[in-house]
């Protein structure tokens, strides 16, 4: 089947997480991305886990299936030879390194623009290209340290916590997504190139959601909550006979129903929990008790089935075996199978956007160190070997 992205070109010079994430999104949808790394390998080829019969990093394979690989030594004046034959006629360049490296390296934007004006250049960075911080390293936890996030998460009476999964690499590797596909639209009107900027920091502070008006325009600084929502109440995490789950009532309408299937309907005449703004202002202690109390009389399923047939917002609490098993994801294929030629069968997630006429797929494994250095760079054998004895490849 045909796919969104087929014949556009993108040539990969991302390691780690945030810029590999976008790339595997482009491949997924059918760009052709040639995954750029240096002669000792991506650094993410060490990151866990790590099956214990290939050497091969889950994580590694995970994010950059649908890619061709190709080792360069771009501090070499041959492989930059080879870096700029592979830029001339691609769509997309997209790099991660800290502000300053590329144009160190001289492969940054203004570089490669001279041979191919319409490029459109991703980068994204920690900080952005033009930061006074520019050239600091930058890894999730720092970007959601210095965005606002961790000072938001947890419980007040304990210290600050990461939110779990790499957030600020992932949505960085989205608005990095996004990002150049705005600007390939524009190309296709005006046949101009531009670089796309996208920095870690900023995408965690965009993140924050009404913890910054809550400061702009009510003067607070919000503190870590646990769970509880700074302007939705009831919207909180509740302990049940086994385990907990999840509930959201955001609006009056919701209110009223919610207090009806909690056989509890004193509280619409309550007047501390009239609108939703009293009830954010009164919900602790004891509508949250109250709520509390009642849910552990009930197991997961049972709350998930009340609040289902009352139309009220509800989810249990899943580990991750739970929720790759939930009959959701797998209906949604939202976990793939994919033959790697020394790890074997890899089980990881499906593509999230769902297009009726252009699906994106899994195809084809994350590639072997240097697995497309003959194909890519039109090498014989003979070249080959003579690229890697002087250490271009």
């Amino acid at each position: 089947m045909k796919k969104a992205l087929e014949g556009l070109k993108v040539v990969d010079l991302t390691s780690a997480l945030n810029g590999p994430f976008c790339t595997m999104i482009l491949a997924d949808y059918g760009a052709d991305v040639i995954k750029i790394e240096p002669i000792n390998g991506d650094q993410c080829r060490e990151w866990g886990p790590i099956d214990e019969k290939s050497g091969e990093s889950g994580f590694y394979c995970y994010v950059n299936r649908n890619k061709k690989g190709v080792t360069l030594n771009l501090k070499s004046e041959k492989g930059k030879e080879m870096f700029f034959d592979l830029v001339k006629d691609a769509d997309v360049v997209v790099e991660n390194y800290k502000g300053g490296v590329t144009k160190r390296l001289g492969i940054d934007y203004e570089s490669v623009k001279k041979v191919n004006p319409s490029i459109i250049y991703a980068s994204g960075s920690g900080f952005g290209q033009n930061s006074p911080i520019s050239h600091r390293a930058c890894y999730d936890i720092v970007a959601q340290a210095m965005g606002g996030m961790i000072n938001l998460t947890g419980y007040k009476e304990n210290n600050p916590v990461k939110v779990g999964p790499s957030i600020a690499d992932h949505v960085a590797g989205i608005y990095l997504t996004v990002g150049l596909l705005i600007a390939l639209y524009n190309r296709e009107k005006t046949g101009e190139g531009q670089l796309v900027d996208v920095s870690m920091v900023d995408t965690i502070f965009s993140l924050l959601e009404n913890a910054l008006v809550n400061y702009t325009v009510a003067g607070i600084i919000p503190e870590r909550n646990g769970n509880i929502d700074p302007s939705i109440a009831p919207f909180d995490v509740y302990e049940c006979k086994d385990g907990f789950v999840a509930v959201g009532v955001g609006n009056d309408r919701l209110f009223e129903k919610f207090c009806k299937t909690i056989n509890h309907e004193e509280l619409l005449e309550d007047p501390r929990f009239a609108t939703n703004d009293l009830r954010c202002k009164n919900y602790v202690p004891d509508l949250q008790n109250l709520i509390g109390d009642w849910c552990k009389d009930y197991t997961k399923k049972e709350m998930e089935e009340i609040m289902d047939k009352a139309g009220i917002p509800c989810g249990p609490i899943l580990n991750v075996k739970e929720a790759i098993e939930h009959p959701h994801i797998q209906a949604r294929e939202m976990m793939v199978h994919c033959e790697h030629p020394t790890a074997g069968d890899q089980y990881f997630q499906g593509c999230v956007m769902k297009l009726s006429e252009t699906p994106g797929s899994v195809d084809t494994p994350a590639p072997l160190l240097g697995q497309h250095n003959a194909e890519v760079f039109g090498l014989t054998e003979e070249e080959e070997k003579e690229l890697r004895e002087q250490g271009v490849i």
